[in-house]
């Protein structure tokens, strides 16, 4: 070996070394850390341990000592441990009974328990849930209240000097009498941790008909004078998990668009756990301004004026007919210091509603882009969706009630937005076809397998001369495309069309049945959705169409007419079946609109008036002279040929 191979071994080695060596001493870390946490959660686990109610004494002694009647529902020994060790206001609040407390306005009714501070149920009044039998009688409830959970942890220093954990699901808060100020209704609630010291929530609801407070509860989280008594810490955890229902009529349909979404501070998109039938979790180590559980047309969102950070997200998918859809969990933490006095919170319980989102904004005034939940399409495709339907959308909702009609204006007006394209991409295609002649000459001209470049470069002389873009009849289409797929994440996601019937449909957003299978087949479903069997139609014809006119021009579409008139059809009839009605409608009168279109066009384009223009283009380039790109594909050209040769 020389001396550079030497040396780089022996760097490789030193490196090696040192990274088996500082791996080693993080395992260590990590495993005093993991020990000491595991510590702490026994800890809290024992603390925490739900208490039975005593059997009734047998002796006055049993209660000697006893501070007062709280301490009567559970045993004297559990009472003074947990009394000694986190003091006598925290020992009666584990023991109290908790109250609910109902506060409404006019869009949704909110209850609270007092056994957390937390906000257990919340009913949306202008939206019904479906049910099995197609009855809308039940209002939203964004969530499961036996599953709701909002806890905050927090550890503070006992007359011991010891520091023990508080978690606030454990105790039950004192509340005060809902209090009514302006606009606005005060739920204030209170658990007192030591003499002279409590944590409370102020829970603000508003009557105001605004859009941008109708659906936001306030909390105003204060630390009263709790200082000296938490423990060392940086952070303050916080818990929050719920269970959402299944609300809409198809599992599968809705569970593609229910996630869990979160936003980092600054960024005007979002980001989330993706969609999953089965299970999702995600660590994120940076600070978030916001978490969303996100279902299709409803979200319950926890925003914090204060960034969180260090969050763990997950949620697992409920099993279909169990009238649930996911369970989600959020644990995150805040920052805190000793000058730490409150935080400011804020929950949205509502739809998932662009207008809405759009105008909730922070304590600051500060953009929340809640809107973003609204899965309208990345890039071009958002694009088209935020600035050209939905206000074009929402302007005819000012005038027209039937949402049918509305989507009928909709697909007229795209088609017309976008027919000068329609119609260049014919008049390309007619020019292919009519000059298909001369492209067959040049081809008898040139039958040899070694002459296939003269034939390509005589074609593209042709093409040049004869003023024929090869692509013309394909950039078009293109064009058309961000069109197309903004139309596919606009409607599934646009709660306007809920509850919104429409001839056989009973709701645009879902799927429409007008024949229900007593068996369930592969990738289609156990039903029959008609607007999906005319989209399949019309779109048979259209390919057809189509086909017929370029596989004239383009011999190498010959062997395409399986996939384009048949296989595409059958395909999207497999795929639109459980897609929303609304949508499919929507893809069945913009298809019957370009049929329309194509054979308009095909009576008013003449072929030989084209196959004149393209004779005068001919013999007007024929001496002209040849651009540089064309010098340069001639010379590429003539220096391939040279080298096969």
């Amino acid at each position: 070996m020389d001396k550079k191979s030497i040396t780089g071994i022996a760097i490789v080695a030193v490196l090696f070394l040192g990274f088996a060596y500082f791996n080693s001493k993080q395992q260590e870390k990590y495993q005093r850390e993991l020990a000491a946490y595991q510590a702490r959660q026994d800890s809290l686990a024992a603390l925490n341990a739900p208490v039975r109610p005593a059997p009734a004494p047998d002796s006055t002694s049993l209660t000697a000592g006893v501070p007062d009647d709280a301490a009567m529902s559970m045993p004297e020994a559990e009472y003074r441990r947990r009394s000694e060790l986190l003091g006598d206001a925290l020992a009666e609040a584990h023991a109290a009974e908790a109250a609910e407390i109902v506060a409404e306005n006019d869009v949704m009714k909110v209850t609270f328990s007092t056994r957390g501070g937390q906000v257990t149920d919340v009913v949306l009044k202008d939206y019904t849930r479906y049910a099995p039998r197609g009855e809308r009688n039940e209002p939203i409830r964004l969530f499961d209240p036996e599953s709701a959970r909002f806890n905050m942890q927090f550890y503070i220093r006992n007359l011991r000097n010891q520091t023990v954990p508080v978690n606030t699901m454990d105790y039950v808060f004192r509340a005060e009498p809902v209090q009514r100020a302006g606009d606005a209704q005060r739920i204030v609630m209170r658990l007192p941790v030591a003499e002279g010291s409590a944590l409370v929530y102020e829970y603000t609801l508003y009557d105001s008909k605004t859009p941008s407070r109708d659906y936001l509860v306030d909390l105003r989280v204060r630390m009263e004078n709790m200082g000296g008594l938490m423990a060392n810490q940086t952070t303050v955890g916080i818990d929050w998990s719920n269970t959402s229902y299944q609300n809409e009529k198809g599992f599968k349909n809705e569970n593609m668009y229910t996630t869990l979404s979160y936003r980092f501070p600054g960024e005007s998109s979002i980001e989330d756990l993706g969609m999953s039938e089965e299970s999702k979790s995600k660590e994120v180590t940076t600070k978030i301004n916001w978490v969303a559980f996100k279902q299709q047309f409803f979200s319950s969102v926890f925003i914090a004026g204060e960034n969180m950070q260090n969050a763990k997200l997950a949620f697992d998918t409920a099993k279909p007919g169990s009238d649930y859809l996911k369970n989600f969990s959020a644990r995150m933490t805040v920052p805190y210091s000793m000058q730490t006095e409150g935080y400011d919170f804020a929950f949205y319980f509502g739809p998932n509603k662009y207008s809405i989102l759009k105008q909730v904004v922070d304590g600051k005034n500060g953009e929340l882009h809640l809107e973003r939940l609204i899965p309208l399409g990345w890039g071009i495709f958002g694009w088209v969706n935020r600035w050209c339907v939905i206000p074009v959308f929402d302007f005819l909702r000012n005038y027209i009630s039937s949402f049918g009609i509305i989507i009928l204006i909709l697909a007229v007006l795209i088609k017309l937005v976008i027919s000068p394209l329609t119609y260049k991409s014919y008049i390309s295609s007619a020019k292919m076809r009519v000059i298909k002649p001369e492209v067959d000459a040049l081809a008898k001209k040139f039958p040899k397998q070694e002459d296939a470049m003269k034939k390509q470069q005589a074609t593209m002389e042709l093409y040049k001369k004869a003023g024929i873009n090869p692509m013309g009849g394909c950039i078009p289409m293109l064009i058309q495309m961000p069109i197309l797929i903004a139309m596919f994440r606009f409607f599934p996601a646009s709660i306007e069309l809920r509850e919104q019937p429409f001839l056989w449909a009973d709701d645009l957003s879902s799927y429409d049945s007008v024949w229900n299978l007593p068996f369930s087949i592969p990738f289609y479903g156990d039903h029959v959705s008609l607007f999906a069997l005319l989209m399949t139609v019309t779109l048979f014809v259209f390919s057809y169409f189509n086909y017929q006119q370029t596989a004239s021009s383009q011999p190498q579409m010959a062997g395409m007419k399986f996939m384009m008139v048949y296989l595409m059809p059958i395909m999207m009839l497999f795929w639109f079946n459980n897609y929303s009605s609304g949508l499919c409608y929507y893809y069945f009168l913009s298809t019957l609109i370009s049929i329309v279109q194509t054979l308009v066009i095909r009576r008013m384009i003449d072929d030989e008036k084209i196959h004149a223009i393209m004779k005068a283009n001919v013999a007007k380039r024929t001496n002209g002279k040849k651009s540089k790109f064309q010098q340069r594909y001639e010379e590429l050209m003539r220096e391939q040929q040279a080298r096969r040769k």
